[in-house]
């Protein structure tokens, strides 16, 4: 079914007759519940971040273990997305949403109450886990709830608000917390979070199991390769692209994922049906997301290490500098949601990512001595007014028309071309970055250091000014990873507007 379909024409309209009476009713509730459990997952991406040094001294952990405490939950994140995905699909989507919500509750305690570094970083793993299992059917619980047209378009535009929010909210709350109370909060403030969401899900109509067995070759080749592949992006960025362990993971990866692919074409119940990239929408679709993620993902890591290495600004100050960011994006994801019934995708995203690459190059133009009213803050709202344009036609054209049984792996694939997208664009711009900001000053990170614990002001603003260098051409990078997203989206989403013909019936969980 193509993604310019505009109503879902499968046996699951049927199952509206199995809604309760007035379920209708509880569609606000339910979307609260399942855009909470996505703000909680997106923004424990970030939440950490700010905590580390707190984290390394308290927990005397190593400067090699401690990126470790960030990359291990992308690792199983973004490693079982795939997974998580089949599994809601055939063994019930609020069932897998629960279980995954539920892990990642339980993590989180483990992760505040760890004593050691070796138990912080598996509660890390298991929290990964356990986002990998709720994000896909977080999103296809909304995609089969809610009928497409204004319904659906604005639950999407909900969803990918979070998705964009809870990257600067997890920056802000983890400064706060870690100021304000201890490093342990940004784990512990998951707790009540995942408990409500868990009792919201009584407003979720269980999904009908499909028919189908899990894929375990598929499985194992398939998790073995994302897991190989986001280690070895991961790897490459910290050790250097030609160190000898990267080039054997991105081996490993390239085996297995081709093992996988036959393996997906060849049996009755593949994990990843490839029928679902023969509409060219759909890929489009998930070519462009993995390139915003790309972009995105390292937009945060440099602006934090700008306001905090090169402005001084604390952690609070920093989670409070990122705010327009939040508000550019949900005002965006809110105009697009109305868009999308009125343009055709293509004609939102394009321009939404035109207008990110330009805030990216106004990045670009950083000193320094770059104010943050004149400078930082309005580059931060035109970035993410931009990539909120581009989020919600992109989410929409990744699941519209989908048919019912593949919900849940076409979110999960989403899911994992934004965190592969993520893990890669940060890994490239950060070897730019640091090869850049050497070659002006060689060591130009440790010459910072060391020029503040000697009072050495010469050598501070020296090194300042590489490291400075060094994230202008970061961020130049970015921009151009949302124009490559451009042209994707330009030549592949071809899709019209999402709109729901008269008469069609709404389509529900189940």
């Amino acid at each position: 079914m193509s993604a310019d379909s505009t109503a879902v024409t499968t046996p699951a309209a049927a199952d509206t007759a199995a809604a309760p009476p007035g379920g209708g009713r509880h569609l606000g509730l339910a979307l609260f519940v399942i855009a909470a459990a996505q703000l909680m997952v997106v923004l424990d991406g970030t939440i950490t971040n700010i905590a580390l040094p707190s984290i390394q001294t308290a927990l005397d952990v190593s400067d090699a273990n401690l990126a470790w405490i960030v990359n291990s939950y992308a690792l199983a994140f973004g490693g079982l997305l795939l997974l998580g995905g089949r599994a809601g699909d055939l063994f019930g989507r609020r069932r897998m949403f629960q279980l995954g919500i539920a892990l990642f509750t339980l993590a989180s305690l483990l992760g505040g109450l760890a004593p050691n570094e070796g138990l912080l970083i598996g509660a890390r793993i298991l929290q990964g886990v356990g986002a990998a299992v709720a994000a896909p059917s977080a999103l296809s619980l909304i995609a089969t709830t809610f009928p497409e047209g204004k319904p659906r378009n604005k639950a999407m535009g909900v969803y990918a608000a979070m998705a964009g929010i809870g990257a600067t909210v997890g920056l802000l709350l983890g400064g706060v917390l870690t100021d304000a109370l201890d490093w342990r909060w940004v784990f512990f403030v998951n707790i009540p979070i995942g408990l409500a969401v868990l009792a919201g899900t009584k407003t979720l109509v269980e999904a009908e199991r499909h028919r189908g067995r899990l894929d375990l070759p598929g499985t194992v080749t398939g998790t073995g390769g994302l897991i190989a592949l986001v280690y070895g992006i991961t790897r490459g960025g910290e050790h250097g692209w030609t160190d000898g362990l990267t080039l054997s993971c991105f081996a490993v990866a390239v085996v297995l994922l081709g093992v996988f692919l036959v393996i997906q074409n060849r049996t009755a119940h593949p994990m990843m049906p490839l029928r679902l990239f023969k509409d060219r929408n759909r890929s489009g679709s998930f070519a462009t997301m993995l390139f915003i993620g790309a972009g995105m993902m390292a937009t945060f890591y440099f602006l934090t290490l700008y306001m905090q290495l090169i402005l001084g600004y604390s952690a609070v100050k920093t989670g409070f500098a990122n705010l327009p960011f939040s508000l550019g994006m949900g005002v965006a994801a809110a105009l697009s949601a109305k868009l999308v019934t009125r343009l055709a995708p293509r004609a939102i995203a394009g321009p939404g990512l035109l207008v990110a690459a330009v805030g990216m190059f106004w990045f670009a133009t950083l000193t320094p001595d770059s104010s943050y009213a004149g400078h930082l803050m309005p580059a931060m709202f035109v970035t993410a007014l931009g990539l909120g344009m581009g989020f919600v036609p992109m989410t929409l054209g990744a699941v519209s028309g989908v048919d019912h049984q593949d919900t849940g792996i076409a979110s999960a694939l989403l899911n994992t071309a934004q965190q592969i997208g993520g893990a890669l664009g940060l890994a490239v711009l950060a070897t730019i970055s640091t090869s850049a900001a050497n070659d002006r000053l060689p060591d130009a990170a440790a010459s910072f250091y060391r020029g503040l614990a000697t009072e050495d002001h010469g050598l501070v603003a020296e090194a300042a000014d590489a490291l400075t260098h060094g994230y202008t051409l970061a961020f130049v990078g970015a921009g151009a990873m949302f124009l490559a997203g451009l042209v994707v989206t330009a030549l592949a989403v071809n899709a019209r507007k999402q709109e729901t013909p008269e008469g069609a019936a709404p389509v529900h969980m189940g």
